[in-house]
């Protein structure tokens, strides 16, 4: 039995230094599509060991932030903040990975009877009647949030928005109609959908939707080891297409 003492050692010490080889990394992502993120960050550390790190924060945050020089190693974010920051080199020319798309929809209170939002003019009409609202804060920065202040200026309904209007600065305007301080929101699909206690009504008409894609990059800070690269290839991979489809984003065309 001598001989097999070394191998046995050797098993040992392996198995020891495992969880020294697994590594932590950032990922900073928008609000969108974090949830996606949630989910093939849980996947990958089940099968890695590595430990993703989330940060979350509207487009305009996340870009500001990587401006200003704050680390992570995986970048998520609309296409233009992802080419402005490879234009300021903070991130890896051609790495960028398009995964995800996802439209402006209308939110109700679940149990409430959903209201006709088929056309423009009952999108007004529901402004008008609507008790309260709850908006994404244009303030900081999220990319549906600018859109949504801009359509109702467009639409001449602003000022009956603004009237009743509940804002969220970041995270869902959808736990604003959850906890009862408001009754619709108007908000991406993709925010609204993972909320309980409230109920998609859905999509805004076409003619003043707006459909954003949900994009991926790595960052010239990233360590040389680090495991972003395979977390990257993982969010474009099976794993991030079946989350995509899960919370009723869609792949890009």
């Amino acid at each position: 039995m001598r001989p097999l003492r070394p191998i046995i050692v050797l098993a040992a010490a392996l198995l020891t230094a495992l969880p020294a080889m697994a590594a932590e990394f950032r990922v900073m992502t928008t609000g969108a599509p974090r949830k996606v993120i949630d989910m093939v960050a849980a996947k990958f550390a089940a099968d890695t060991a590595h430990k993703p790190v989330l940060i979350e924060d509207t487009a305009g945050g996340v870009r500001r932030r990587i401006e200003a020089g704050e680390a992570a190693d995986v970048v998520v974010a609309t296409p233009a903040v992802l080419d402005a920051l490879v234009a300021a080199g903070k991130i890896v020319p051609g790495s960028r990975i398009d995964f995800a798309t996802t439209g402006v929809g209308v939110g109700i209170k679940e149990g409430l009877p959903k209201p006709d939002i088929s056309t423009v003019d009952a999108i007004r009409k529901l402004v008008a009647e609507a008790p309260s609202i709850a908006l994404p804060d244009p303030k900081a920065g999220g990319t549906s949030a600018v859109y949504i202040e801009g359509l109702f200026k467009r639409l001449g309904i602003a000022d009956a928005v603004n009237a009743k209007a509940k804002l969220k600065a970041g995270g869902y305007a959808a736990d604003l109609v959850a906890s009862g301080d408001a009754i619709i929101v108007f908000h991406q699909i993709s925010e609204i959908k993972p909320v309980k206690g409230v109920t998609l009504v859905g999509p805004l008409p076409a003619e003043i939707q707006l459909i954003t894609t949900y994009s991926a990059a790595l960052s010239t800070g990233a360590a040389a080891d680090s495991p972003a690269k395979a977390f990257l290839a993982a969010i474009n991979g099976p794993a991030g297409r079946a989350a995509v489809e899960s919370i009723g984003m869609d792949p890009p065309k």
